[in-house]
């Protein structure tokens, strides 16, 4: 039998690093999908409670600690690097092999993202903890300001090679039209 070896899908491209702006590989330990059953929303963030999160607003995520409850779409959240609660009141679905992070922080990481994806990504309009879903390129990616300068992208593993060619397009342009 075949000894398979696991590795990263960015395994080879990642870390990257143009003018002041990083790209790099994030991908948590544990993703877990979230969907609470109709009227069970308050149910499932009692439940998250324990963990010291809680059920996001929309367009928000809840951190604690290397722990955060991503909201990811109406009625779902995204969980990670925590074990979900144990309820009946929600769907709760492992992404963790199907999906991965990147983070991308800088000063101009916004400026690299507003090229790529339809949202106001400035930090009046979406300040730190802010989430949203949307398209990057053709691609569909859940963003997270994660820091005052930095953004994490979830978004399909089989998508890894393309969204880090598009992100490194983007941070190369804007890096060459600084300099």
């Amino acid at each position: 039998m075949a000894s398979l070896i696991a590795k990263s899908p960015t395994e080879g491209m990642l870390p990257l690093t143009i003018g002041a702006l990083t790209l790099r590989d994030t991908t948590p330990a544990r993703i877990t999908a979230i969907a609470p059953y109709p009227g069970k929303t308050a149910t499932v963030g009692t439940a998250l409670k324990k963990l010291g999160l809680g059920w996001p607003a929309p367009d928000r995520a809840m951190v604690k600690g290397g722990a955060a409850c991503l909201w990811s779409g109406r009625d779902q959240a995204f969980l990670v690097n925590a074990e979900p609660p144990a309820t009946p009141a929600a769907a709760v679905t492992d992404l963790s092999d199907g999906w991965l992070a990147l983070t991308i922080d800088g000063e101009n990481a916004a400026a690299v993202l507003a090229r790529l994806v339809p949202v106001d990504l400035s930090a009046r309009s979406f300040p730190e903890g802010a989430t949203a879903r949307t398209g990057l390129g053709h691609m569909m990616v859940l963003i997270h300001r994660s820091a005052p300068a930095a953004f994490t992208l979830y978004l399909f593993r089989s998508m890894a090679a393309t969204a880090v060619h598009e992100l490194e397009a983007a941070m190369k342009a804007l890096t060459a039209r600084a300099a």
